[in-house]
């Protein structure tokens, strides 16, 4: 009896350690009952180019190098400019991926899929194992998100998915996409959530989802799906020299925006009127901050919110509302969450020392987006041995000129090769104005910041105004 006992336990812990590493058995039914509301989303626009492109359509659309939307073939851009100069218009027609979101015909997509097309058609399940072409309406687009939503009619229920909870994924979770890459219709692909929060630089809002799941050119606008059949994410793009990495935005963040465009609403984002840049370790150090976190203000635009409730340059956003803020990231997608008009808590870290600032929020406009991602001999020139350039003050006329305030104000004049300051990209021109945040007008100023904070912690903080941008670069001195 005991040896049977024991067998039988032996058997149990092997079929259920098994069946942890097997996985699901299969996607089959998720695959069935998602499947049809997954469409293939086709475009034409005309244009003189021609090429390869014309059948996947454009693949990189503001993406940084290495990056490529799931939608066409590389290289074409040059030889596209010089075609448009000798060849006549043509038709260029392009494929994409998008899935309904309501029974009445509403269809989710890229914007990168629609945008520019002179005509957009949808090819659906038409319930009875055929396919059905319909033309579709472009309700609206946001273009900072890539996300766009289309209408078509129909006599029938249409087949739907809905959005689910993107922030209750954990890494590691199975997924299952959909699409049409290189016109392979309803193409199905399976893999696990490999990471959150991922920003490959496309844009001011990147909070991507990566997956493992095989995803290609065409599968833009597809669904990324959890086991529950519920939309996770909108596949968007992929690493062009890699493999299993692709990106998808995520639900929480499409939802939103999706359901303003449906409502026929303005998609609006909150605006504080501040040009910031990341906090690394250095910088930190400078400014006595036990760790690298938060948003640095390089410059409070002139007449904005934040310079309404008294932010100043030098002030480190440290959080929102009581939510912590991790870097710039973070701040741009945080107050971007925020009604324009609302009122937020801001925590600022300004000259050792918490302060707590109420901001009233202006409205982002794209414009906006661009501001906020970062004569006559006036003296002799002094050298600063320590950072290894020369400085002047600057002329009344300078001043003048940069919007420079009185008792601010150093004019680099020459920057030596090898020494702290060409590391730190200081250029001839540009104006030193603070130096670990206090006002430096004169050699002597900055000369005693240097000795008496700079050299002691390590590091130096300078402010810089170059050209119609202030920022600041921190320096690793000798102790």
């Amino acid at each position: 009896m005991k040896r049977l006992c024991a067998f039988l336990l032996g058997l149990f812990v092997l079929c259920w350690t098994e069946s942890l590493w097997a996985g699901p058995a299969d996607f089959s039914a998720l695959a069935e009952k998602c499947g049809p509301a997954v469409v293939n989303i086709g475009t034409e626009r005309k244009t003189s180019s021609s090429g390869p492109e014309d059948f996947f359509g454009e693949m990189f659309r503001n993406l940084p190098p290495g990056f490529e939307r799931f939608f066409g073939f590389e290289g074409q851009e040059r030889q596209d400019r010089q075609r448009r100069r000798r060849s006549p218009q043509r038709s260029q027609k392009s494929l994409g991926s998008g899935f309904l979101i309501s029974a009445d015909g509403y269809i989710v997509t890229n914007n990168h899929v629609v945008a520019d097309a002179d005509s957009i058609t949808v090819t659906l399940d038409n319930g009875k194992g055929r396919e059905e072409t319909r033309k579709a309406e472009l309700i609206g687009a946001d273009e900072e998100t890539d996300l766009a939503l289309l209408k078509i009619t129909s006599s029938r229920t249409l087949p739907y998915l809905e959005f689910g909870n993107s922030d209750a994924l954990k890494v590691g979770e199975w997924l299952l996409a959909i699409g049409n890459p290189f016109g392979l219709d309803h193409t199905v692909t399976a893999g696990i959530l490999s990471a959150k929060g991922r920003d490959i630089k496309s844009g001011p809002f990147d909070n991507f989802l990566q997956t493992d799941a095989s995803i290609n050119p065409g599968n833009s606008g597809g669904p990324l799906l959890n086991m529950e059949g519920r939309v996770i994410g909108i596949n968007t793009a992929i690493i062009a020299s890699g493999q299993g990495i692709g990106f998808a935005i995520p639900s929480t963040m499409a939802a939103r925006i999706i359901e303003d465009i449906r409502q026929g609403r303005k998609v609006s984002r909150g605006w504080l009127g501040v040009q910031i840049q990341e906090v690394d370790e250095d910088m930190a150090k400078a400014l006595g901050l036990k760790e690298p976190k938060g948003a640095l203000v390089g410059q409070v635009m002139p007449g904005e919110p934040a310079q309404k409730a008294g932010m100043q340059d030098g002030d480190v956003i440290m959080s929102v509302d009581g939510k912590a803020i991790d870097d710039t990231s973070d701040l741009l997608r945080t107050i971007a969450g925020k009604a324009p008009g609302s009122t937020v808590n801001l925590s600022v870290w300004r000259n050792g020392q918490t302060h707590e600032l109420k901001v009233q929020l202006g409205e982002r406009s794209v414009s906006q987006q661009r501001a906020e991602a970062s004569g006559h001999q006036g003296g002799s020139q002094s050298e600063i041995d320590q950072l290894g350039l020369s400085v002047r003050p600057l002329t009344a006329n300078e001043r003048r000129q940069h919007s420079v305030p009185g008792g601010e104000g150093l004019m680099i004049t020459s920057v030596e090769s090898d020494h702290v300051a060409q590391d730190a990209d200081l250029r001839a021109g540009d104006i030193i104005l603070q130096a670990n945040m206090q006002p430096v007008g004169d050699v002597a100023t900055l000369s005693k910041i240097i000795k008496e904070q700079g050299i002691p912690r390590g590091v130096l903080a300078l402010k810089i105004r170059r050209g119609g941008s202030t920022f600041f670069r921190t320096l690793q001195l000798k102790k």
